[in-house]
């Protein structure tokens, strides 16, 4: 039964990657394997041995990490270029660039929800590694069933633009705060299950009273995975945007959440920096998922055709929001707080 359920999802893999809009593509399930091991490899060096023991990442560490893994991500995009062609090669860089812009929002709310449990900097990034792999299968997936509706119903393109677009309005219009005591997963678990009291360290379970129990790490743990989840709604669709090919579509996406945890240490104590970020994030998800909905009406070959169009554009609204941010400088509120 194991075994017929593994040629089961290796069908399911090859038959939505054959089913893709042409892009050069034809990944086979092996292809999938084989960057599932690469990914399971650096993350367990990451862990294992890089980020072996609890201690507060430097600045200068954090840059480096950030150097390469956006170096690795690249390196990959050449492979999928010398794979593909240069259609693939675009569209996983653009699926790349949108994934890891969402991520710099993730950033925003990652600082808010450690500094709410007042987490130390040391033990954040056991909690960002953990959960981090939690949103790769997670990530994995939503990408899979998103893959399976855009193949039988074609109509959901309208359904996954228009949820962009709203997205996109309710972003620029409102830029919502973060209340992680509001979590529900949070209430769920401190309701259910027996939550130890005090710090310890980076364990995520320790007895107490002759009883298992998790400790508030945990607690957070679930917190962020559980905002994963909101996260991917948003990010999943506006890949898919971008191209159908879901192996692409993986790729990017991962790449981008691989590198999130660099750059939350690079970028956490500066994002009053980029006070209109949001702004530059809301016109990407507008412009994907009204890209999306034309392509359902129109027979759009100038995006097919001339995919960097689409890179261009997207680099240059985060150009502009990123630009005119740094110019406008850090406001008071945020020097006050």
């Amino acid at each position: 039964m194991h075994a017929a359920f593994q040629i089961s999802i290796g069908r399911l893999l090859a038959e939505q990657t054959a089913a893709a809009l042409p892009s050069g593509i034809q990944a086979q399930w092996w292809h999938w394997v084989a960057f599932g091991v690469f990914v399971a490899v650096m993350l367990a060096l990451d862990l294992g041995v890089f980020h072996r023991h609890s201690r507060e990442p430097t600045l200068k560490e954090s840059a480096f990490w950030t150097a390469v893994w956006t170096a690795l991500a690249l390196a990959f995009n050449g492979l999928v270029w010398r794979w593909g062609g240069s259609t693939a090669a675009v569209q996983f860089l653009t699926g790349y660039l949108v994934e890891w812009s969402l991520s710099m929002d993730n950033v925003f709310v990652f600082a808010v929800i450690f500094t709410f449990f007042q987490i130390p900097l040391e033990y954040q990034y056991r909690v960002l590694f953990w959960g981090i792999l939690g949103a790769i299968f997670m990530r994995l997936a939503f990408i899979l069933v998103g893959a399976a509706l855009l193949e039988y119903f074609e109509w959901m393109l309208l359904v996954f633009g228009g949820l962009l677009i709203i997205t996109g309005l309710r972003l620029a219009l409102k830029h919502e705060e973060t209340h992680p005591e509001n979590n529900l997963i949070m209430r769920l678990a401190r309701r259910f299950l027996p939550v130890a009291g005090g710090s310890h360290g980076n364990r995520f379970f320790v007895r107490e009273n002759s009883r298992r129990c998790i400790t508030p790490l945990f607690l957070v743990l679930l917190v962020v995975e559980s905002t994963d989840v909101l996260f991917a709604v948003d990010s999943v669709p506006a890949i898919f945007g971008v191209t159908r090919d879901p192996f692409i579509v993986f790729t990017s996406n991962i790449f981008a959440i691989l590198g999130l945890r660099a750059l939350y240490f690079l970028l956490a104590g500066v994002m009053g920096l980029f006070r209109y970020l949001h702004y530059g994030l809301a016109a990407v998800l507008i412009f994907v998922g009204g890209k999306m909905m034309a392509e359902y009406f129109f027979d759009l070959h100038l995006f097919k055709d001339y995919p960097w169009i689409s890179l261009a554009v997207i680099a240059a609204l985060l150009g502009i929001a990123i630009v005119a941010s740094l110019a406008v400088g850090k406001p008071k509120a945020v020097n006050d707080q």
